[in-house]
């Protein structure tokens, strides 16, 4: 039903438009009809028309000044100015009002018509429009929690790089900073946490914290785990201000007593400190200590006596982004953050030359202690005897940073190699348990038992290092293998069959055909020709 307001001071305009109306578009459109521009604007107020047609001039307001009303709090209705030849001129001033046509007096029943038909199918367009958007709208609102849920987890499980950038694009975060929140559900009658019981309790009510959490703060807001709710803040600098941290523990302030008053919800929060994205980890353990040594209901890791503190100089961002690059294996990404940092040494203390030379051989220790826990280097108690000699006998800042490049790059590089060797490891494994049981019926779950890794993670593993699954390992490999056997005359097509693990010649003849385009017989009958 399509809404339609007819204004003109002329009765027998607005009769002979509502008459072609009633006559061509019967039961499709709902018309009233006003006279002056201040019963226009009423009318408006309560029809909330789709479609106007305005005279310009009315009795007392104009249509012009009519349609500014009407714009202001109808935006979306269509106006069709109605106009004599000789005010054409003025009807003009309309068209930043939105104008969809302009129809001269007089006017044919063919112009109504097609004017209409013009304005339903804009209407009926926007309708449309309106309804994807409200369907993708309700689809991101459906998903959104889940990818948030997902950013979060990533974050605490330390996912690769890769991951976390996925989910960032996703979430629409340009920011490589951030903090973590902490909210902890307690026990209202004894003022403790009861993870258990208290996350059971306020499971049915998460979705509405949730939303009170996100209308407050405005976070990515992770799942429930057991009694508590994890959020993560992205920022632009690593540094906040005194005043933003006030203003946010007032906020979350805000949002205790909010849960409290609308669901009974007792809950306290920790807030830790800006870190990169890829040590936001940090930033949770901060939290979570905030809390514990805090009984306040919103408790600031900056407050408190929390973690490491630093001088305001240090760049610390650049040392956890040094660290997080060496274990993940990255050996450009860790040269070139430890470049940073040694320029930076270099350049704020060029007289402390002992001092850059004891945080190298720190950060070497600790580099190499990442890629140790990485399962990159073998641990040996006397492989590291030259270390302090090396960096004692270092005779300047250019000595000192070729050593320590070398050693920071090659325990990220370790990390790498390990793992390449290990995964290369496996599937040479894999390979040769295949070649030994081809002709068996050996299954996926039976090699992947073999190597000892679970049939997904190894379906994963064995296509990334061969480039094929390992059915088309298997298939091709038999394939091989009865080829070599055609050769033989006095061995049979059947007998190679179950030699190369098929139990059914059927099955064996068409596996062979789409492998090597013919059948067993047509290959060795091509074999014999050749000799």
């Amino acid at each position: 039903m399509y809404r339609i307001m007819l204004a003109d001071d002329e009765g027998i305009v607005t009769d002979s438009i509502k008459f072609i109306i009633e006559r061509e578009f019967a039961g499709l459109c709902e018309t009233e009809t006003a006279k002056t521009g201040r019963a226009v604007i009423e009318l408006a107020e309560t029809f909330r028309p789709d479609i106007a047609f305005m005279d310009i001039q009315m009795p007392g307001i104009n249509g012009i000044e009519a349609m500014k009303e009407i714009r202001r709090t109808n935006s979306s209705t269509l106006f069709i100015i109605l106009s004599a030849y000789d005010k054409f001129d003025y009807a003009k001033e309309a068209i930043n009002l939105g104008v969809m046509d302009y129809l001269n007096k007089p006017f044919s029943r063919e112009m109504i018509v097609n004017v209409l038909r013009k304005a339903m199918k804009q209407i009926d367009a926007a309708k449309e429009r309106r309804r994807q958007e409200l369907s993708i709208r309700e689809k991101i609102e459906t998903v959104t929690p889940v990818i948030e849920s997902g950013f979060i987890y990533s974050i605490l499980f330390k996912e690769s790089p890769d991951v976390m950038e996925n989910y960032k694009n996703l979430l629409g975060i340009e920011e490589s900073y951030g903090y973590m929140m902490v909210l902890s559900v307690i026990d209202a009658e004894t003022d403790t946490e009861n993870p258990v019981g208290s996350g059971i309790r306020v499971q049915p009510e998460y979705t509405r914290m949730r939303d009170m959490i996100k209308g407050r703060l405005g976070c990515v807001t992770g799942p429930l785990l057991s009694n508590k709710i994890i959020c993560f803040f992205p920022r632009k600098s690593i540094k906040m201000e005194y005043d933003e941290r006030v203003r946010i523990i007032e906020r979350s302030e805000g949002l205790l007593k909010e849960l409290l008053e609308k669901t009974g919800v007792s809950a306290r929060i920790g807030i830790g400190s800006v870190q990169p994205l890829e040590a936001a980890s940090d930033s949770y353990k901060d939290a979570l200590e905030a809390l514990h040594v805090s009984n306040a209901g919103v408790a600031h890791a900056s407050d408190l006596p929390v973690g490491c503190t630093y001088e305001p100089e240090y760049p610390m961002d650049l040392e956890k982004l040094l660290f997080s690059a060496v274990a993940s294996g990255d050996v450009g990404m860790t040269r070139e953050y430890a470049t940073r940092f040694f320029a930076w040494m270099k350049e704020t203390h060029p007289d402390a030359l002992i001092d850059a030379k004891l945080k190298c051989l720190e950060f070497v220790l600790w580099g190499e202690r990442l890629s140790y826990q990485s399962g990159g280097m073998t641990y040996r108690f006397l492989r590291r005897s030259d270390y302090l000699p090396s960096v004692t006998e270092c005779r300047g800042f250019d000595e000192l940073e070729e050593w320590f490049l070398g050693k920071i790059s090659e325990a990220a590089r370790n990390v790498t190699l390990k793992k390449e060797e290990k995964l290369g490891s496996l599937v040479e494994e894999a390979k040769l348990f295949i070649m030994e049981n081809y002709s068996k019926d050996i299954s996926l779950d039976e090699v992947s038992g073999k190597v000892d890794v679970s049939p997904y993670y190894f379906t994963r593993l064995f296509k990334e290092e061969t480039g094929e699954t390992f059915l088309e390992y298997l298939t091709g490999l038999r394939m091989d293998k009865a080829k070599e056997l055609m050769k033989d005359q006095s061995i049979s097509v059947k007998d190679i069959c179950t030699r190369v693990g098929y139990a059914d010649p059927n099955y064996f003849s068409r596996i062979f055909k789409k492998a090597v385009g013919m059948t067993p017989t047509e290959y060795r009958a091509g074999e014999m020709q050749d000799k």
